[in-house]
């Protein structure tokens, strides 16, 4: 009878805790467009490598129907069926098993973490062009490292701040391209979109440009479990995430393209600067470079974020030492994003066409893994409660997810041998750690916990009441105590103790 009473009282205290403030939509399509793109910068790469606008136009015109909106259609549908944070590790352990999803955490963690390592760089390389001071070692290391800690910082304090921080700075970064293409419309001429120079198309150039420019739509599945309602939130915060996305992108290029008379060798990172100067004057430059700069640190916010969800969610389902799960008073992963962003310090010396390359390249295997546990569920698991569906069946979800399968290919196949040595190195120390960690939790090395199994928490308990046999077959199968943790949010403690006590 005390045992029962300590448990009331446990679920009592439990329940009365104070929950942190849920994302919604408008948060969480900002952070979605910062996990993705932060705006046009960077986009000017694809003009020099298509030898002209034409490609560029094109590729961002195209590239979104091929790759973008398959992966978010996909990323809807497995979000809101595993609305828990890690996302797409719950996704791939569920079709495929716990060492396959930790591959897919482990490759997808490494190249969040690549790719933030970019973003405190590219934030003074744009400022230097107004303050030279920052070309300067004792002025720039400091300034990097002091980027990184406050914007660490800013991820502690509390996931919802981060997503309106989020929404302000992608209106600061927009605006003043808002301006720039209305001031543009008299000068354009439409027959400049047309121009391309086959001979000096760098294929592998434009491909990685694109490729990069459109990618990640599924890295906010990681914080799944701090959005509010997100059966319904996520594909909402996807569909408007995809037109804020490629308008970003088309309508500066066209206006910048349309209305000047450059150069495709001319346009390269930071150039929308110029085109701004061009167009409006050193005003609108100056606001360009601001807002590029700006931008950068939205970037850098949403990718740790999600990396450090990732972890967390990896921790409560018992991949990774029960640390990485421990939350501040803020509700943030403050191990997981101590882990991250020392991930981004050691990392932020490599050139950018280097993290470029070699985030692609993981990220595009663990694309090809999420598409196959996108098929293969549909196929395993046909009954699973899809709050939203793509609306195929199962040749037609196949279909779906080729073109950009094919894409990736591709992007692997132009990777350099480097890249390819790199990439192998990490994929076999991903190999190498799944076993030593299951090992240091045989043997009890450290704490590990798993109160949260790859299972959809909307599955009900008389369907997996087998989970209470002393062997289970099923590897993504979740336990009725786990069932009943997931669970105390939604009911009364009441409730819950009546359940237990039935099952007694």
């Amino acid at each position: 009878m005390g045992e029962e009473e300590g448990m009331v009282s446990d679920v009592k205290s439990s329940a009365s805790e104070k929950t942190n403030p849920k994302l919604t939509l408008l948060p969480l399509i900002a952070l979605i467009f910062y996990e993705v793109s932060g705006g046009p910068f960077g986009v000017e790469d694809s003009v020099r490598a298509g030898g002209g606008p034409l490609l560029s136009l094109l590729g961002f015109l195209v590239f979104p129907f091929i790759w973008s909106i398959p992966e978010a259609l996909v990323t809807a549908e497995l979000a809101t069926c595993f609305p828990e944070n890690g996302g797409y590790v719950l996704w791939i352990s569920s079709a495929f098993g716990p060492f396959w999803g930790f591959q897919e955490g482990f490759w997808k963690w490494f190249s969040g973490v690549m790719d933030n390592a970019l973003y405190p760089v590219l934030f003074l390389d744009y400022l230097k062009h107004s303050l030279p001071i920052f070309n300067r070692l004792l002025v720039r290391i400091p300034t990097l490292l002091g980027i990184t800690f406050s914007l660490t910082y800013l991820n502690y304090r509390g996931l919802h701040i981060v997503g309106f921080s989020a929404v302000s700075l992608a209106i600061f970064s927009l605006c003043p391209f808002v301006v720039m293409v209305i001031l543009s419309i008299p000068r354009i001429r439409p027959m400049r979109w047309l121009v391309v120079d086959f001979k000096k198309v760098d294929w592998r150039g434009y491909f990685n440009s694109m490729f990069w420019n459109l990618n990640y739509w599924d890295k906010a599945s990681t914080l799944a479990g701090e959005v509010e309602n997100p059966s319904k939130t996520f594909p909402k915060a996807l569909f408007g995430a995809v037109v804020v996305v490629v308008s970003s992108y088309l309508i500066p290029i066209l206006a910048g393209t349309g209305a000047l008379r450059s150069g495709s060798g001319e346009w390269t990172d930071g150039y929308f600067a110029e085109v701004g100067m061009l167009i409006g004057g050193f005003w609108l430059k100056w606001w360009i470079q601001a807002a590029a700069a700006m931008s950068n640190m939205g970037l850098f916010e949403a990718e740790m974020s999600s990396d450090a969800f990732q972890l967390l969610g990896m921790s409560e389902m018992g991949m990774l030492p029960s640390i990485f799960a421990s939350r501040s008073k803020h509700g943030t992963p403050t191990i997981s994003i101590l882990c991250s962003a020392t991930g981004v310090i050691f990392l932020s010396w490599m050139s950018f066409q280097e993290i470029l390359e070699f985030l692609n390249f993981l990220y595009a295997i663990g694309m090809l893994l999420e598409f196959a546990a996108f098929v293969v569920l549909r196929i395993k698991k046909p009954d699973l409660d899809r709050p939203y569906k793509v609306p195929f069946q199962t040749f037609g979800a196949t279909m779906l997810c080729l073109p950009p399968a094919l894409l990736l290919v591709l992007v692997m196949s132009l990777a350099t041998m480097r890249t390819f040595f790199v990439s192998g190195a990490v994929i076999i120390l991903g190999f190498l750690l799944y076993p030593l960690l299951v090992h240091a939790k045989e043997r009890k090395w450290a704490l590990f916990d798993a109160s949260k199994p790859a299972m959809p928490p909307n599955i009900s308990l008389e369907d997996h009441s087998v989970a209470l046999q002393p062997r289970v077959t099923d590897e993504a199968s979740v336990s009725l105590l786990s069932e009943l943790s997931s669970l105390k949010t939604e009911q009364e403690p009441s409730q819950i103790m009546e359940g237990v006590l039935k099952v007694d």
